[in-house]
């Protein structure tokens, strides 16, 4: 059976056994839009039969041009009626790259995000694993070089007759500056021909090895070799197989060599594959079994075990103080695991906690640990997920991406630090890691132990309420105290003249740190150097012009930046608007900071910690490693030196700006006020020396602040807990948002609009759909990149329901032209 269409032949397999039955594959494909997708049904060809599989990607013809677009099989069947359906064109894997537990959850992800199934898929695969679809171009066999007049196309004919097999479209728009429609009349003319290949993004990497062949012995019998050939011999004789530096090494001979003894068919090549990665092999120095654990710790451990143990799994909290020791915990309920047979994925929030927890980790696993991070080359994250996939690591180290590592065995999922935003993805699929833990855990039979110091508000109620079994850790490991906690009243500082960004307390405390060869770490929750610059004459801001925020003053490169869109302008002494040179700088950031510590402190060696200066590959661990050995006094940075970090010689933390995020536009803004403040205290005294912390703010009445710095997480949760039942917030509800964005803010508020009353339309006909609006509201910066953000909140209780209730919804509203609108199910309060 053919179809035709636009001059592309589709062949469809045969009948099966004479039972008029044809192969089928459903296929989630690629870019597709989200108001149509689903799993489209495709005929299998009779010379594919055998390849495919669920969880195997393929390359397809789709839309009324027939496009070649790669997809993902997710079931295999049979059909009646190939009326209509189209045939799969390639199977570039030859195995599964996604179990079928991965497509389950893949299903989960698209029905509760509101995303593709494609991209759903897409954020389950490394990236380096993916393939690239290329126009080749080729001279034809009796094409007429005297027909080409135009220069372009004589340099194309030029450019394709020193290449053998052609060249992709890309090169020959590069090489040669030709078009799109320049390469297609060039076909049309019968002097190019073009086909379509599919081409790995990024290769294996192999190592060329060496063997002697099977009939060796017979062939050095039979030929004279030179002394550096039988020497070749000899060593491959002894050592059986080698790679070839190591036989040049050895040897002391040549590629050549080796070269000349294949064509006399003595030796054989094989390539055997190297995996990339980030660290160099090593074993494991101490073990994890030996590890001995406080009363406390015991009793937290031994309840893990039996639960683990018990095959009633589900989840647990690990709640305890900062210092209390919860990593040597889990470092022997992972053993534990281990010796069960299963696997383990341990997430944290940040790639700045990856080097720390790495370094922990391989001391007592070595290379059973593998890691995966978006600060990895594609190359290394393409071979760690190799090595995870085919059981070489065992230990899966990451962040919230790690939830989708290929584990076979998986065992139990611990998620550190729990109640942070980072686990949340902010674009699609816009899927919360805890979640995708709970379902992939739920379904493959392992455990969810989550951990922290300050859980989030929810995980700690469902604890309370038993959905979660609670471990607690009260008291700090190894006798440390918790740190003496100060506030410090900067309007009292201001009225006594002091300006600048330190409190005088504060800077005493320094002194004294630096006298004695104690370290600090100081937190400020801004990068750059001035935050704000206002000319004093006419009061305008320096703002960009691509979103509605302030820019901020780099001193480092004397640009004025914007954090949002990436715009920048260099700095300049007068006022763009009314040119007066009365221009002030004001705010602060790191920058700022690190200057004023150089000036106050002499000799002072300050680590600066931002976005700025950890762009580099592993600028992390480099600079971890070097404060751990005291090649710093005082680490400043932002929220990523606040949590998880270990230094013993730490005994002062200062919070420069407690308030920063006291008032923002978001529900949670106490709650993580209160964990950054927490856990940054928590960073010092986690020895035998005692540790001092100082929390600067405008605020010190908030009682936010007070719980804080007596470090009292129950209370803050009673308190919290109480004004969001007053207000319906989550745990108490369910939150959704849609998202609206666009050029023209009129029709981003329009289509808003347009929404809630489809919304209000279908949910009036249904019974028992309880639903809070709120909007259409603008985002905290309302414009980004030239697009305006604006939101709908919706207070629900997020069911299947509800679910399909927004889904129709999404689907029968119209957006305006140039209007995206998309739905967050796990809204985390910003948007």
């Amino acid at each position: 059976m053919y179809l035709k269409n636009n001059s592309v032949e589709l062949l469809c397999n045969t009948e099966r056994g004479g039972l008029g039955l044809y192969k089928t594959v459903e296929i989630a494909v690629e870019k597709t839009a989200f108001h149509f997708d689903r799993l489209f049904s495709y005929l299998v060809p009779d010379h594919l039969s055998t390849e495919v599989l669920p969880g195997k990607r393929v390359v397809v013809p789709f839309g009324s041009a027939n496009a070649r677009r790669q997809g993902m099989i997710f079931a295999v069947g049979e059909t009646d009626d190939p009326t209509g359906c189209k045939s799969i064109l390639e199977v570039p894997d030859s195995v599964p790259v996604l179990s079928g537990a991965h497509l389950n959850l893949a299903r989960y992800i698209t029905e509760n995000t509101y995303c593709t199934y494609y991209e759903a898929v897409k954020a389950m695969l490394p990236p380096g694993i993916g393939y690239e679809l290329h126009f080749r171009y080729e001279l034809s066999e009796q094409y007429d070089k005297e027909a080409v007049t135009d220069d372009t196309a004589r340099q194309v004919v030029s450019h394709l007759e020193s290449r053998k097999n052609g060249d992709t479209a890309e090169n020959l728009k590069k090489i040669c500056g030709i078009s799109d429609t320049g390469l297609r009349e060039l076909t049309m003319a019968g002097i190019l021909t073009v086909s379509e290949q599919t081409e790995r993004r990024v290769g294996d990497k192999t190592c060329l090895m060496a063997e002697l062949s099977p009939h060796s012995e017979e062939l050095i019998n039979s030929v004279r070799l030179t002394p550096k050939q039988n020497a070749v011999v000899e060593f491959l004789t002894e050592n059986t197989c080698a790679s070839v530096k190591e036989i040049e090494y050895f040897t002391g001979s040549t590629r050549a060599v080796c070269d000349g003894l294949v064509k006399r068919g003595i030796i054989r090549y094989n390539a055997d594959t190297v995996y990339r990665s980030p660290y160099k092999s090593c074993d494991k120095s101490e073990d994890a079994a030996a590890i001995e654990l406080t009363d406390e710790q015991q009793r937290a451990y031994d309840g893990m075990c039996e639960q683990y143990d018990s095959g009633k799994r589900g989840g647990a909290l690990l709640f305890g103080v900062t210092g209390s020791g919860k990593t040597r915990v889990y470092l022997k309920l992972i053993q534990h695991v281990i010796d069960s047979g299963e696997d383990v994925i341990v997430m944290v929030p940040e790639i700045s906690l990856t080097p720390q927890t790495m370094r922990h980790f391989r001391s007592y696993f070595g290379d059973m640990t593998a890691i995966i991070h978006s600060g990895l080359s594609m190359g290394e994250r393409l071979d760690e997920w190799k090595r995870i996939n085919e059981r070489k690591a065992r230990i899966v180290i990451g962040t919230r991406s790690a939830v989708f590592a290929p584990v076979k065995k998986l065992g139990i999922i611990i998620m550190d630090e729990e109640q942070e935003h980072t686990y949340k993805s902010d674009s699609a699929p816009r899927y919360h890691a805890r979640d995708a833990a709970r379902f992939r855990c739920a379904q493959e039979g392992a455990m969810l132990l989550m951990a922290s110091a300050t859980p989030s508000i929810e995980t700690y109620y469902n604890a309370k309420n038993g959905k979660y079994s609670l471990y607690t850790l009260k008291q700090r490991y190894g006798g440390a105290v918790l740190p003496a906690v100060n506030v410090v009243d900067m309007k009292i500082e201001l009225m006594d003249g002091n300006v600048d960004v330190m409190s005088a307390l504060l800077s005493e405390e320094i002194e004294y740190n630096l006298s004695v060869g104690e370290q600090s770490i100081l937190l400020i929750n801004r990068r750059g150097y001035n935050t704000v610059v206002k000319c004093v004459q006419c009061g305008s801001v320096a703002s960009c012009p691509n979103c509605s925020i302030a820019l901020t003053y780099h001193r480092a490169n004397e640009r004025l930046m914007c954090h949002y869109c990436g715009y920048s302008v260099p700095a300049q002494g007068t006022c763009p608007e009314c040119h007066s040179k009365f221009v002030r700088y004001d705010g602060a950031g790191t920058q700022k900071l690190e200057e004023e510590l150089q000036k106050r402190f002499s000799g002072v060696r300050v680590l600066r910690m931002d976005a700025d200066t950890t762009m580099s590959k592993l600028a992390y661990e480099k600079a971890f490693k070097s404060f751990a050995e005291g090649e710093y006094d005082i680490m400043l940075g932002t929220q990523m030196i606040a949590k998880g970090l270990d230094f013993p010689n730490v005994t002062l933390v200062g919070v420069l700006s407690a308030d920063s995020s006291l008032f923002g536009d978001d529900f949670r803004s106490y709650e993580k006020t209160f964990s950054l403040v927490t856990q940054v205290v928590g960073r010092c005294g986690r020895s035998d020396k005692k540790g001092r912390a100082f929390i600067q703010t405008y605020s010190p009445e908030n009682p936010v602040i007070e719980f804080a710095s007596h470090q009292n997480y129950e209370a803050f949760y009673e308190y919290e807990l109480a004004n969001r039942k007053i207000m319906l917030y989550p745990p108490f509800c369910d939150i959704c948002a849609v998202g609206f964005t666009g050029e023209r803010e009129e029709a981003v508020v329009d289509t808003a609009k347009a929404l809630i009353e489809e919304l209000k339309k279908q949910a009036g006909a249904m019974e028992k759909m309880p639903l809070r609006v709120i909007g259409p509201t603008p985002s905290a910066v309302v414009k980004v990149g030239n697009k305006f953000r604006y939101k709908v909140i919706i207070k629900c209780v997020n069911n299947r329901r509800f679910k399909a209730l927004l889904k129709n919804v999404l689907l029968k509203t119209t957006a305006a032209r140039g209007v995206s609108v998309y739905a967050d199910s796990s809204f985390s309060g910003v948007l």
